[in-house]
């Protein structure tokens, strides 16, 4: 299955779920502005019925600021309690800069995760 939100003029979440798996692929800007409906997303998936991975894929996101990065610890803090994988797809760029440099990096799987979106 799959559904796309345009959430606000700067990104747009695409979500496909399949296998026990959910993909939510990131098109755009991760700010303060676009962050909460990234937020509410998670939320709803993280609260589905037999989700056993997320993957956020950010291979398209052009920037993130503190308040996305935020969300995103807080989709893991939420995966870890469930408890579900979240993992990270995709980093590059000034993207995967900022989590090298802040250590975050290191929180989020980046390479373990297995399901059907995987390719």
């Amino acid at each position: 299955m799959t559904s796309n939100i345009a959430t606000a003029s700067d990104l747009e979440i695409t979500l496909a779920e399949g296998d026990g798996t959910a993909l939510v692929r990131l098109r755009g800007r991760l700010s303060i502005d676009t962050s909460p409906a990234l937020r509410d997303r998670l939320l709803a998936v993280l609260d589905g019925p037999s989700v056993q991975a997320v993957i956020v894929d950010l291979g398209a996101v052009s920037y993130i600021d503190a308040s996305g990065v935020a969300t995103l610890i807080e989709g893991l803090k939420i995966a870890q309690s469930v408890p579900t994988t979240l993992c990270l797809k995709g980093l590059q760029g000034r993207v995967l800069h900022l989590f090298e440099v802040t250590g975050l990096l290191s929180l989020f799987d980046t390479s373990g995760c297995k399901g059907a979106f995987l390719s």
